[in-house]
Formats: C-alpha cells, sequence, structure tokens
C-alpha cells in the first residue's frame, strides 16, 4: 500500500513529508522528520502539554485555530491544514511574540521543558481571543491551560502571563495568505480518496462507508486521543487507518424540534458547547472533560465508540436519554446509548459499520439535571467516579428519571435499580438515600490506582444524597449552576 505525503502550511510555506507510515505519530515528524526539537516529547499520551502545538484550518471565511497534543495526534490528519510550532512564532528578526514575551516578563519560566506547550496553547489563546477583540480573564486561561502541567514554576506567573499578553503590542497571522494558500492545497489534493492507500481520510458519507465496508480490519480513527495510547504506549501498529474526521456530513451539529444530532467527527470542543448551550449548568462539567487540547481533537463520536467505564462523556449522554445512529453500505439503525455496549470495550458496531451521529433530547419543562466527575485533580484528569443524575419533577414527584454511572463496571451503564427506587415517587432526602443504597448494590466496582472498590460505592450513594441537597437549595450550594428551569420541548 502507498504512503500519502502530508502536506500543510508551515511558515508562510508549503511543507511536504513523504513515505510517512499511517501509524506515525505528529510529534515524530516533527522532531525527527523535520528537526523541531523544540517540541517536548513528556507523557507520551495527551496528559502534560508538553508537545503543544497549533493547527489551523478555514472556517467561515477566516481560520480556526486549535491547540493540539503532536504525541497522540497521527501525522498524516494535519494533512491540508496550517501548523504552528514554537520555532515559528518570533518575527525574522528575533522579535517576541506577545505569548513570548509575556512569558519572559512575568517570569513565567524555570525548567523550560513545559514552556514550549504552554506558549502554544498561549498562542492558541491569543489567536482566539485577543486577536478577536476579546479580554483574557484569568478565568478564561485557567481553561485554556488546562491540558498543560508545570512541575516548577507554579501557575500563578503563566496565569500571569495570559493575561498580560494582551497588553503587548499586537501581532496578526497573516490569514489572507494563509487562506490563499490552504485554497491552493486543498485544489491541488484529488477529490476522491485512494481506496488503496494506508491511510485513507474520505470527505463524503458515502465513501467513508464504501471504504468500511471495503476493509473492514482499518483502524477506524477520528481524533486519535485513545488510539494514539495504543501506538505510544501499547506499541502497536496499523497498517490500514480510516479518519472519519473529514467527513462533513459528520462535521456538523443540527437541531431538530425534539433533540439535536451531533456528528460522529465532531470535536468535544464543539460538540460540548452545542450541549451547554442547551443546558447552562453543563459548562462546568464540560470544561472538566480532559483537557482543553485533547477536546479540541478528540471527538463524541470516537468517545462513544471507544467505550472505555470511563469515559466520561456516556453518563451525561445516557442520563440525557441519547440515542446513536449506526452506518453502513447495508442501511442504517438507530438504538439508546447505553444498548450499544456488550462488555469491556465491546460494542455491538458490526465490521462495516461507523458510528454516525449523537441524538440527544432536548430539554423539557421540569428537567433536574446534574452530572458529576469525581476525581484526584480538577483538570486534565481521569474519573474516579461519574454521576449523572437527569429527574423530571412534576409537582414534587419525580415522573421520569435516567441515571448514567461511570467508573463503577466495565461500560458506561444505566442505573436502572435506583431509577426504579425513584419513578412515581416523591422527590424527598429518604428517595434520594434510597436511591443511593440501590446505586450501591446495582454495582461492583473495582479497586484500581483511581480508588478502592469501597470508595466508589460509597461516593455513589453520597453523590444522590448531594443531589437531593442541592435540589433543595442548600445554602452555599448555586442551585443555578445546574437545575434547568421549564423549558418548552
Amino acid at each position: 500500500m502507498a504512503s500519502k505525503t502530508i502536506r500543510f502550511v508551515r511558515r508562510g510555506e508549503l511543507v511536504s513529508v513523504g513515505n510517512v507510515p499511517p501509524d506515525r505519530t505528529l510529534l515524530e515528524v516533527l522532531r525527527e522528520d523535520l528537526g523541531c526539537t523544540g517540541t517536548k516529547e513528556g507523557c507520551g499520551e495527551g496528559d502534560c502539554g508538553a508537545c503543544t502545538v497549533v493547527v489551523a484550518e478555514p472556517h467561515q471565511g477566516a481560520l480556526a485555530y486549535k491547540a493540539i497534543n503532536s504525541c497522540i495526534r497521527l501525522a498524516h490528519s494535519v494533512d491540508g491544514l496550517a501548523l504552528w510550532t514554537v520555532e515559528d512564532l518570533a518575527a525574522a528578526d528575533g522579535t517576541l511574540h506577545p505569548a513570548q514575551e509575556a512569558m519572559v516578563q512575568c517570569h513565567g519560566s524555570q525548567c523550560g521543558f513545559c514552556t514550549p506547550g504552554f506558549v502554544m496553547s498561549l498562542f492558541g489563546l491569543y489567536q482566539n481571543r485577543v486577536c478577536a477583540g476579546q479580554p483574557v480573564t484569568r478565568e478564561q486561561a485557567q481553561v485554556d491551560l488546562s491540558g498543560n502541567l508545570c512541575r516548577c514554576t507554579g501557575y500563578r506567573p503563566i496565569l500571569d502571563a495570559a493575561v498580560r499578553m494582551a497588553e503587548l503590542p499586537p501581532v496578526r497571522v497573516d490569514e489572507a495568505q494563509v487562506l490563499a494558500q490552504l485554497e491552493a492545497l486543498a485544489a491541488s489534493t484529488a477529490t476522491s480518496p485512494a481506496a488503496d492507500g494506508d491511510y485513507v481520510a474520505p470527505t463524503r458519507l458515502a465513501d467513508l462507508l464504501a471504504l468500511r465496508a471495503a476493509h473492514p480490519d482499518a483502524q477506524v480513527v477520528a481524533g486519535c486521543t485513545d488510539v494514539g495510547l495504543w501506538v505510544t504506549k501499547q506499541h502497536r501498529h496499523f497498517p490500514r487507518v480510516l479518519d472519519v474526521t473529514r467527513v462533513q456530513e459528520l462535521r456538523r451539529v443540527e437541531t431538530y424540534p425534539h433533540h439535536i444530532a451531533i456528528g460522529a467527527a465532531v470535536p468535544l470542543t464543539e460538540a460540548f458547547e452545542a450541549l451547554v448551550a442547551e443546558r447552562p449548568q453543563l459548562a462546568a462539567f464540560a470544561h472538566r472533560f480532559a483537557g482543553l487540547p485533547v477536546r479540541n481533537s478528540g471527538t463524541l463520536g470516537g468517545n462513544v465508540a471507544n467505550g472505555s467505564p470511563i469515559g466520561d462523556s456516556m453518563p451525561l449522554l445516557i442520563a440525557l436519554g441519547a440515542n446513536l445512529v449506526l452506518l453502513s453500505t447495508r442501511g442504517h439503525r438507530e438504538l439508546p446509548l447505553e444498548a450499544f455496549y456488550t462488555g469491556y470495550r465491546r460494542n455491538v458496531l458490526a465490521a462495516d459499520e461507523v458510528v454516525a451521529w449523537i441524538k440527544v433530547p432536548r430539554p423539557v419543562a421540569g428537567e433536574c439535571l446534574r452530572a458529576y466527575k469525581i476525581s484526584k485533580r480538577w483538570d486534565d484528569d481521569i474519573s474516579a467516579v461519574c454521576l449523572a443524575v437527569n429527574l423530571t419533577l412534576q409537582d414534587g414527584v419525580v415522573r421520569g428519571v435516567r441515571i448514567g454511572a461511570g467508573g463503577v463496571a466495565a461500560t458506561p451503564a444505566r442505573a436502572t435499580e435506583a431509577e426504579a427506587t425513584l419513578r412515581g415517587q416523591p422527590w424527598t432526602e429518604a428517595a434520594a438515600i434510597a436511591a443511593g443504597e440501590a446505586l450501591r448494590t446495582q454495582f461492583q466496582p473495582i479497586s484500581d490506582m483511581r480508588a478502592s472498590a469501597d470508595y466508589r460505592r460509597e461516593v455513589l450513594g453520597n453523590l444522590m444524597r448531594r443531589f437531593w441537597l442541592e435540589s433543595q437549595g442548600t445554602p452555599g450550594v448555586h442551585l443555578e449552576s445546574f437545575r434547568l428551569e421549564a423549558v418548552s420541548p
């Protein structure tokens, strides 16, 4: 099979890299093939941010910038995009970019290993906020830097730098030039995918389904935030990769009267924006899903298809009553999300099928929703327990209930026993405690490095009581942060 040449725009020039295996990471190409050693290799799993770079693609006549982890991003995925590394920010005369100068002025670096990654996340923040005329607050900086870890400097001076860079003389990317280069690059690329290539990224849904049917053994990838770990940590090799992220039909969020349909190739950043737009109380939970570079690369469809028992999106989607639409050349089928999983990282997906859309019901009057993530760190951490509770209350009685749980079973699961104890009952503290006991009874979690089984069981019950307390407006708890008042269906 032929390895397609990767072409992208960098430093105002077209860069071509040939003979790149389908499972080679972007970080390997940058450091080993192009000599861009400013980009560092730290954890190799998208947790520390030392490898952060920024990519951009055209969006509504401008460039959409995203900070991503190059250590787990497959190199072929940046074909046709614009790319910046830490070597690309300073001017030709050596003048530092505001993201770099602010770090100097605020003493934001000590050992310097993590600094290139922080600078690139700051560059992404600069392009998306400062260049758009928006202020950079400390709170926004914490969100945008959530995927970068510092081991010695401390975060205060780095957050100071994030605010300071907006006050320095402005520097702008020549977007017109980059857009023209990307347009020329796209025009020179064949419109139909090479079916015999070892890395195929179709742009049309029909092509994706045909390729999936022809190559059921190909490794399907989206943002590669989990498959990338199979490459870097398990040293697995994939002779053929099928990338779904270029399929235009799957990159959209569509709104209907009773549900929204999130395409499987929609990045997590945009998917959560759509969910938060419908239910603002989910904003904090969305920000705690990994770090921003992971959310910029990963997709909601990929998270669902991967089926990790500690994936945070699935308990929430189960509580929301989401359905999956699976497609193949044979047709389509739709099923509840909780029915998709058959065991640890196993599901009902046929060899020629792909996850196409996630259909999420829109809010209804009386809905009371809360999603909890229990982890050792607030940002950029894996859940020990994830619990999402969605009640529909009418006159103080539970008329509808859905509860999704993660981290307590081999798959993300629906807490049917706890639901049964609540359905049709007055919403009281006693009902919440009974539901908590049902949660502890239904699930038999394991002990691992994140938490013991006993801790997980205890937390499950405690979260139900916490939910009840918050629903009563307990002092010190901001009910409006999570409760949805009457909304038209």
